[in-house]
């Protein structure tokens, strides 16, 4: 095929009333700076506004969302994502990947190698002996360059980089582009395009960790989710998938049905033990391409409302089952105190044949698209 769908995720708030002052905003993009990269590169700071007093930030380190603020049901304005104050923090090996974008392959790739074309390629091992976001220095550590643009009334950034061949020990000279653009609508549509010279393999996602309720402000365990999603990759040791789609109805997986993420995540089910909670893939429900309806998260104190559309085929849920780390504010960010929701296709599929293919050649052009639709439920 001549293209795989472009991964673009689109955050879109239909608040209830505008928070004051919303009517004197005005929309656009601003660049700042985020301070010096380690390596000496200035980092740029775009931040993203509309008039209903929307806001995006967003970094070049690793094409980063730093901030998202939006609305409760009071109109009180609240960042609901995850991460650090300043960039040290972001370049420290403390950062489980808030906001980044990761790649050059999203997830887990098994034995730390893959074969193409009938050829091995290895690759770091840096989760134990598998391979995680793209290795040692994934897309995540790039300083990408960024371009102010706007499109249809929307403001943006599309902040582009180039992965050598070779990179991480992946084949082909990798060019990628990522567009956030906040629109009118509220919505903050992010564009993930890529071509390369060479065969290889792509699997790109966006990392943010989400707490509607406010970062630092407690557990997502009284997050109500439900998910478009009959089936789910079982795991083996490593979080490796084993192959089998297996049907989620009778496990602590199936959230087919509105349930809270505390609910079941304690279980002694195998699954959740070897994840020490939800670190899985799930197999949407689809019957072609486009975008289908992924995900549905409430938050019950606020008022807040996240729906996941994509044309990914798979869903990783992670209930930052490890993390421990000190963030925004002084802010104690422990286990369960986030939730990600990462559009992808599926972990290991460089090694899974019967997965869908993740193989990228020259002359095509990777692409996909995922919505975040914020809401405010009275």
């Amino acid at each position: 095929m001549s293209s795989r769908s472009l991964v673009v995720v689109a955050v879109a708030v239909l608040a209830g009333a505008p928070a004051a002052g919303a009517a004197d905003a005005k929309a656009g993009a601003v660049r700042s700076s985020f301070g010096k990269a380690a390596s000496g590169e200035e980092v740029a700071l775009y931040t993203l506004t509309n008039a209903h007093v929307m806001e995006v930030r967003t970094i070049a380190r690793g094409a980063t969302i730093v901030s998202i603020r939006v609305p409760d049901r009071a109109g009180v304005m609240a960042d609901v994502t995850l991460g650090f104050d300043a960039l040290a923090g972001y370049e420290g090996a403390g950062n489980p990947f808030f906001g980044n974008v990761v790649g050059r392959y999203a997830n887990r790739i098994g034995g730390a190698a893959f074969t193409l074309d009938g050829k091995k390629y290895p690759l770091a091992a840096n989760n134990g002996a598998n391979h995680l976001h793209g290795g040692l220095r994934g897309f995540d550590k790039y300083v990408w360059t960024g371009e102010e643009l706007s499109r249809d009334g929307a403001s943006g950034v599309r902040w582009s980089m180039v992965s050598p061949d070779g990179d991480e020990g992946y084949p082909g000279t990798l060019k990628a582009t990522v567009t956030y653009l906040l629109t009118p609508k509220d919505e903050l549509v992010v564009e993930y395009e890529a071509t390369t010279d060479k065969p290889t393999v792509v699997n790109l996602t966006q990392h943010a960790y989400f707490n509607l309720a406010g970062e630092g402000n407690g557990s997502v365990l009284d997050h109500v989710v439900q998910l478009h999603a009959s089936r789910y990759t079982p795991v083996a040791a490593g979080l490796i998938p084993t192959g089998v789609l297996a049907p989620v109805a009778g496990t602590p997986l199936d959230f087919t049905k509105p349930e809270r993420i505390g609910a079941r995540i304690e279980s002694d089910h195998e699954q959740m033990t070897l994840g020490h909670g939800y670190d899985h893939n799930f197999v949407l429900d689809r019957q072609g391409p486009g975008l289908v309806h992924a995900a549905s998260v409430f938050e019950p104190k606020s008022g807040r409302v996240m729906d996941v559309h994509t044309t990914e085929p798979g869903l990783q849920i992670y209930t930052a089952n490890w993390l421990d780390v000190t963030g925004k504010g002084g802010h104690k960010y422990g286990p369960r105190s986030a939730v990600c929701f990462e559009t992808q296709h599926y972990p290991d599929s460089p090694n899974k044949p019967d997965f869908p293919s993740t193989v990228l050649r020259p002359g095509e052009t990777y692409r996909s698209k995922t919505v975040f639709a914020f809401s405010v439920r009275k």
